[in-house]
């Protein structure tokens, strides 16, 4: 306990900083708590469990939206990134915000619709219980054994490095037990003690408190630190930021990749294959945020409990907003730490205590270093704020899925109310307790987590955006075709990972979506499985067919000018990037062209066919183009978000 006292007193943190820290868990608990009493004496129902009511406001949606998904895996793995490769990695949260527009207009309104409360129940009404059952028990897998471990282990290692307490231990009853499991279990109570008891209100209404201090206490960390170098560099912080800038983009570091957001793969391979160019625009990245932002449980479900469309629909552009802060957050950070390891000698005078061994040692080195008394404890309480809410999502999608997918539908079709909500608290302790014994065996000796998650979690979104997707939005989308496309993704993800591996894993997860997306139109196209339907009505024609040439137009150009662009690089092999405009297009990954030809061109085949067709699958949505309908408050929303995304990409090409 000595060596224990020592490390925390060495620090840096003073009695104030945990003051504040005790004081937001108190607020928080307390909060989460009061939220999840059952109001008038009146028991939980299902919905008022897994779905609040379905009384989320807009704010509360997008704040929710934000707290469930930032976590350890931004501030410590993307600071990471950032430290390594630069302000690139910020491409996931800005084609984020553009992915939330898309999602807002296209796919969450039919979710809506339909009443859902889970992904997998969708599947089960859209195509047939084995394709639901198989997605249940694939998501359950990835929350208890992937999201639930990696952001508690991401979170643990962050609180460890930050208090100086790297590989010490406790004896328990003659146990000796790491202080990072202690930490481990410590996380998983505090989010488990009002997310399991209280269910999605609580998450959800803690997490407008928990967005405002993890998005506050994080840009109050990146102004210090910036501050803090600015005494140094003899500047303020917005000086400090630009001569980080000016000092990283000329003379030496010229080709220096940190403050570019498109990557030549000459410049920085490691990091081209991380970031490859603009593929991280158009390429494998929109398989991620679509899989992600559309069709995970413990995000979507937010916006399923929205009061009504608008409000869901306002609540994931506000969280577009959101998400465009997130680089100054947890990206900026990892590259002012890189400055300062750069440039040994010029910060010697600040006595730095630490190392960054690893890259994911960015963000807490440099807590733990820069930020005043204080200002620890809130940006500590940040951390932990992004930890906690996540972990909380976690618990309440798990007992969700379980509950209302496997429960309810195999086990106990009669069950009431409260043996579903009964079922869902101990389902999710459950999940705590199994993620709590699985978590070292699982994980530890990671670079750079955010990176490794993003892989793996490559290998299975090509399919679920393919069967999701075109099962929410086709007609003739068929089980046959959604079965055997959900079988061969993942052997698809390992051959690609074994036969191209090295190959940025955004091309190979593009490729595999090519092969995917046409497999599964074949098949669902000779599938003799359907019924006679009529066409829509003559103005609904008119349109989907004037979208479906425009989109059919659009894609094949882009299919034609990447295969353009790689035939004639293939000629010329020896071309400098620098000066031949051709090479340079090879460099930054123009190829991720023929993904998003197809990605763009495959809507075409859906919005022809349910124009022309006279046959639908058995289990196809009624779609009414009503609602794809968004008011004049939503259109200049995501105008601004397009706006503030063009600008970025102008100013750090």
């Amino acid at each position: 306990m000595n060596s224990i006292s020592e490390a925390i007193a060495s620090s840096g943190f003073k009695t104030i900083d945990f003051v504040i820290l005790v004081c937001y868990l108190i607020l928080l608990v307390s909060l989460g708590l009061f939220l999840s009493r059952n109001k008038n004496g009146k028991e939980k129902s299902a919905n008022d469990y897994f779905l609040a009511g379905n009384t989320l406001t807009w704010w509360a949606v997008g704040a929710s939206l934000i707290a469930a998904n930032i976590s350890a895996e931004q501030f410590i793995g993307m600071s990471g990134t950032g430290f390594r490769d630069g302000i690139a990695i910020a491409a996931y949260e800005v084609m984020a915000a553009i992915t939330l527009v898309v999602i807002g207009k296209f796919l969450l309104p039919v979710m809506l619709d339909r009443k859902i409360f889970t992904i997998p129940q969708f599947l089960r009404e859209r195509y047939n219980d084995g394709v639901g059952l198989a997605f249940s028990i694939l998501w359950l897998f990835l929350y208890v054994f992937v999201n639930l471990t990696s952001v508690a282990w991401l979170g643990a290692l962050a609180i460890e490095q930050i208090l100086g307490l790297q590989g010490l231990a406790v004896s328990i009853f003659g146990f000796e037990v790491s202080i990072r499991m202690l930490i481990i279990l410590f996380l998983f109570i505090i989010a488990g003690v009002y997310s399991i008891y209280g269910g999605l209100a609580s998450v959800a209404w803690t997490d407008v408190m928990q967005v405002t201090f993890l998005v506050g206490g994080g840009l109050i960390t990146a102004y210090v630190a910036l501050k803090e170098m600015g005494t140094i560099l003899g500047t303020d912080a917005l000086g400090a930021l630009g001569q980080v800038y000016k000092d990283m983009t000329t003379g030496a570091h010229a080709q220096d990749v940190h403050f570019h957001l498109v990557i030549q793969e000459s410049h920085n391979q490691s990091a081209f294959a991380n970031v490859p160019g603009i593929a991280a625009v158009v390429g494998g990245v929109w398989l991620t945020n679509l899989g992600y932002w559309g069709f995970n449980q413990y995000i979507i479900q937010k916006g399923l409990a929205a009061k009504n469309v608008d409000e869901a629909k306002k609540g994931l552009i506000f969280a577009g907003f959101l998400k465009i802060l997130i680089p100054f957050i947890v990206v900026l950070p990892g590259i002012c730490a890189y400055y300062i390891m750069e440039n040994p000698d010029t910060f010697a005078s600040m006595n730095l205590a630490g190392k960054i061994n690893v890259a994911d040692d960015a963000y807490p080195w440099l807590i733990r270093n820069f930020t005043p008394t204080g200002i620890k404890g809130l940006s500590f309480a940040a951390l932990t704020a992004a930890i906690i809410s996540s972990l909380a999502s976690m618990f309440n999608s798990t007992s969700t899925l379980f509950t209302m997918d496997i429960y309810k539908k195999y086990i106990n079709k009669g069950a009431s109310d409260k043996q579903l909500v009964n079922t869902g608290r101990i389902v999710a302790v459950s999940a705590l307790v199994i993620a709590l014994i699985a978590v070292k065996p699982l994980l530890g000796g990671l670079d750079q987590a955010f990176q490794y998650i993003q892989e793996y979690s490559g290998f299975i979104y090509p399919g679920i955006i393919t069967v999701f997707g075109l099962g929410l939005l086709w007609k003739r989308a068929s089980s046959l075709a959604a079965v055997w496309s959900a079988i061969i993704t993942i052997p698809l993800g390992i051959l690609f990972k074994v036969l191209l591996p090295d190959v940025a894993f955004q091309f190979r997860a593009g490729y595999i979506f090519i092969i995917l997306v046409s497999f599964f139109i074949i098949v669902s196209l000779i599938d003799k499985n359907f019924i006679h339907c009529e066409r829509p009505e003559q103005r609904d024609q008119k349109q989907m067919m004037k979208w479906a040439k425009i989109l059919g137009c659009t894609g094949v150009v882009m299919i034609i000018a990447a295969a353009i662009v790689t035939l004639l690089g293939a000629m010329n092999p020896g071309a400098d990037p620098d000066s031949n405009i051709i090479a340079y297009l090879n460099d930054i990954g123009f190829q991720a062209f023929f993904f998003f030809g197809v990605l763009v061109g495959c809507n075409a085949v859906w919005l022809y066919s349910n124009s022309r067709d006279t046959v639908r699958d058995p289990k196809a949505l009624p779609i009414d183009l009503k609602l794809f309908s968004t008011t004049r408050g939503y259109t200049w929303g995501a105008l601004g978000i397009a706006v503030i995304t063009a600008a970025l990409y102008i100013l750090l090409w």
